[in-house]
């Protein structure tokens, strides 16, 4: 759907756990099977039951928006759907992530874009004063004109300033440029609200002289993060020969709302502990520490031995300096396991929860094979993390829409000593979108579907020239979408196999009318 991932940097320093949060039985209700996926998850933190999850889902006629659901009762319950209208008919939406202000306003930060022809689009923000019931229209902040033919829309991600300070309410959105043969030189960008998302400032270069992202790393995305007294950071990876031999993780930093900006060298490699598999989800995060100003941590994918794992960096002294890497996944190292798709919070008074897909059960190595979501805390009187724990309560099988860059993505919150994450899950064939809460001191958690729709047996999938849909209707209606939405055939038949042997090799989206009611399968044609 959209852009994103880049070579990572590197090294290891391994420790015994502490702590250990047990792991219990967790409740399966997801029984969908739709095309959904990047899910993001936010709380009120003056009202900590109030929940706001967003993702990525395919409407049919009208390719793919960002829909979202919100809970008042912590998760025990959720809202109907709600989707966010395309700003033009015919684009689709990407990249959802999602945060509250002090105030209580929740907001919404996605692409909206033509991802045919790459000409027309922009990153916007929509806000809700009604905890997310109703959306209201989006406000634009970064064109494709602000950066023309840099395509500076790429992933954006969204920071608001929560610290009660004199930069209170200051919403922070970085970019980087998008997969679509952009001329070097690369860059990170950066552009701000002052004015709690009613404008944004014209998008800057988020990288500077003696700091340049270069022109190797084709997408440098920027982490941003802000501290509980009010200073933004953002970390983003550089290569370029010309300014050092080595490649680099650069933390930038403004305490004047990103009018100007100091920076640190966070890490330095050779490379040499890159991770090679090309499907690996390979994005970083930067965090900061509520209950210490000048204590961030950075986490990322590194290839010390045969297999990725995950890896944090931290510093105390407001990114002035870095530890050593922390290695966080406690399977054995070099076993073959590709862990990825790495996210992490802190709480109030600093626990730090981290969350990842992990491949340790699968029985092979790489990336495509099952995996489960596992997860980790170091707790705040520690200087180690618990023992690892599994967060989803199944093995999911691989999917090959996860191949690609969207659909996969997943994020936790941690309030209060309790841990939201939230993750797209492919269990036996199935999408959803889950919800998993853990009492990080008691170890009782309780699961539950954020986002289903029916389902429809069918088989095989992949297939090469039929599909059978298995119904004891004697009639029905079906058509086939292309990923965008567009209708490639429709009919009426009581014939149950469905021919695809003139479609391309690619995914679609079947959706079947079965004695009045919707299916909706994501089918791979082989």
């Amino acid at each position: 759907m959209h852009f994103k991932s880049l070579s990572l940097l590197l090294m290891v320093f391994f420790f015994s756990n502490m702590k250990i949060v047990a792991q219990t039985p967790n409740q399966n209700i997801s029984n969908g099977n739709v095309f959904d996926g990047e899910p993001y998850i936010a709380i009120n933190h003056n009202n900590p039951q109030h929940l706001v999850v967003a993702w990525m889902g395919f409407k049919v006629g009208n390719l793919v928006v960002i829909k979202t659901k919100y809970s008042m009762d912590a998760g025990v319950t959720w809202s109907q759907e709600n989707f966010i209208p395309h700003t033009v008919a015919t684009f689709s939406s990407a990249d959802p992530s999602v945060h509250f202000d002090n105030n209580g306003n929740v907001f919404v930060c996605f692409i909206d874009y033509d991802n045919q022809n790459f000409t027309e689009g922009a990153i916007f923000t929509s806000k809700s004063t009604d905890g997310g019931a109703t959306w209201q229209t989006p406000v634009e902040v970064i064109s494709l004109l602000d950066c023309p033919n840099k395509y500076c829309i790429d992933r954006p991600w969204m920071v608001i300033d929560n610290s009660g300070g004199a930069n209170d309410g200051t919403i922070y959105i970085t970019s980087m440029n998008a997969d679509q043969n952009v001329i070097a030189p690369y860059n990170p960008y950066l552009t701000v609200s002052l004015d709690g998302g009613t404008s944004y400032e014209i998008p800057r270069f988020l990288d500077t002289l003696g700091y340049y992202t270069g022109n190797l790393i084709a997408q440098p995305m920027p982490a941003p993060a802000v501290s509980s007294d009010g200073v933004f950071y953002a970390m983003y990876p550089s290569y370029l020969p010309t300014q050092s031999p080595f490649a680099h993780y650069y933390c930038a930093k403004s305490t004047d709302k990103g009018i100007s900006m100091s920076y640190t060298n966070a890490i330095q490699s050779n490379g040499s502990q890159n991770v090679t598999d090309v499907y690996a989800k390979k994005g970083y995060l930067l965090k900061t520490n509520p209950a210490n100003s000048n204590h961030l941590a950075f986490f990322y994918l590194a290839q010390v031995s045969t297999d990725a794992d995950i890896y944090m960096r931290e510093s105390l002294d407001g990114g002035s300096t870095w530890s050593s890497a922390i290695r966080i996944n406690q399977d054995p190292i070099g076993n073959g396991a590709l862990q990825d798709l790495v996210w992490a919070d802190f709480d109030e008074d600093g626990d730090l929860a981290v969350a990842w897909r992990d491949r340790r059960n699968a029985g092979a190595s790489g990336y495509q094979v099952p995996s489960e979501i596992w997860g980790a805390i170091r707790y705040k009187d520690s200087s180690n993390f618990s023992q690892d724990f599994m967060i989803s309560d199944a093995q999911a099988i691989h999917d090959v829409v996860l191949e690609g860059s969207g659909n996969d993505f997943m994020c936790v919150v941690l309030h209060q000593d309790i841990l939201y994450a939230v993750w797209g899950d492919v269990r036996t064939s199935k999408v959803n979108i889950w919800l998993n809460k853990i009492d990080i001191q008691t170890g009782t958690s309780s699961i539950s579907e954020v986002y289903s729709k029916n389902t429809l047996q069918l088989f095989p999938n992949p297939t090469r020239d039929f599909f059978t849909i298995k119904t004891d209707a004697l009639e029905i209606s079906y058509t086939i979408y292309d990923q965008q939405g567009k209708i490639l055939n429709k009919s009426k038949t009581s014939d149950k196999n469905i021919d695809v042997s003139n479609l391309p090799i690619g995914t679609y989206i079947l959706e079947v009318e079965i004695d009045n009611k919707l299916y909706h399968q994501k089918i791979v044609k082989q």
